[in-house]
């Protein structure tokens, strides 16, 4: 219970600055709206209430204030309109038997979810190949690691439509093609924490493998793979992460696809802030389910292998 009322607290207080921030943020548009309704504003002129400034500007005209919530193309949109858009394009689609028109959050979702999970698979796949190779390996310790490293820093907008040239001239399926950049953010944290846990046995319980005569593949089956559990559930919560961002930053490139990526990148050409900014929390809530699922099998898994009790 106290979990519950900490986290509404967090909610709350975000939810207020939030409000609070459109203010300052919609004010001039606010402005400009009252004005040519006939409305009195100081200063009269736009140039003017430019210099002047946001807070400026909400002192002298405090009637503009109710106004910065109720705009068709706001700056900063309030919470209870990226709220009404989320009900609009779910729920709201779905009572209009349109659950997957291409208005629909819905549709959209689900272009992202399938990319996300095929490049988290092929992610996973890769980063415990190689992460038994480096630990199994000097030769892959001293060689690949720093390149699996160096790949992190190189820019994912830079190098995702590169992919997408490429695998389009090879005819690959663009799913495939949005799979490939999930994978390319989400390998490296199951690279990362895996190596970290088949290396997490001491000294001493290696030396007890020894004394039983364990082979290398037995040493990695019964106390290597069981220790590195723990440490493979955390990197994939983050890898579920980097996959969704991964999937979102590849459908800027294939937007014709959809996806929440085309759905945000629509609204930017539009100037359509409260669709970006819904489809950027329907992406947060998506995440959040992804990480919430694996951590249930985290729970499940590490339980049964008696990990927690």
């Amino acid at each position: 219970m106290k979990s519950f009322l900490s986290i509404l607290t967090v909610v709350a207080a975000i939810i207020g600055l939030w409000y609070a921030a459109c203010v300052p943020m919609n004010i001039h548009e606010a402005a400009m709206q009252a004005q040519r309704a006939g409305a009195e504003v100081t200063p009269e002129t736009a140039p003017e209430r430019r210099k002047m400034g946001r807070i400026a500007l909400m002192v002298k005209n405090p009637q503009l204030w109710g106004t910065v919530y109720a705009q068709d193309r706001p700056q900063l949109p309030a919470p209870h309109q990226v709220g009404a858009e989320l009900w609009k394009t779910t729920w709201g689609m779905v009572e209009k038997g349109r659950a997957f028109s291409k208005r629909s959050l819905l549709l959209h979702g689900w272009i992202t979810l399938s990319a996300t999970l095929l490049g988290f698979a092929f992610g996973t796949l890769l980063g415990i190949v190689l992460a038994v190779s480096i630990v199994h390996s000097r030769a892959m310790d001293m060689s690949v690691m720093p390149w699996i490293i160096a790949s992190q820093t190189v820019p994912i907008l830079a190098i995702a439509p590169m992919i997408v040239v490429v695998l389009a001239a090879l005819q690959v399926d663009d799913l495939i093609a949005k799979g490939v950049i999930s994978m390319y953010l989400s390998f490296f944290p199951v690279v990362v924490g895996m190596v970290k846990g088949l290396r997490s046995p001491d000294g001493m319980q290696m030396d007890q493998m020894r004394t039983w005569y364990a082979s290398r593949s037995q040493t990695f089956w019964k106390l290597r793979l069981p220790s590195s559990m723990p440490y493979l559930f955390a990197s994939l919560k983050v890898g579920v992460a980097a996959s969704l961002i991964g999937a979102v930053v590849a459908e800027l490139s294939l937007s014709q696809n959809g996806g929440l990526g085309a759905r945000l990148l629509a609204g930017s050409y539009y100037g359509q802030t409260v669709q970006i900014w819904s489809a950027l929390l329907a992406a947060a809530a998506l995440a959040a389910v992804l990480v919430w699922a694996i951590g249930v099998a985290q729970n499940i898994t590490l339980k049964r292998m008696g990990f927690t009790r």
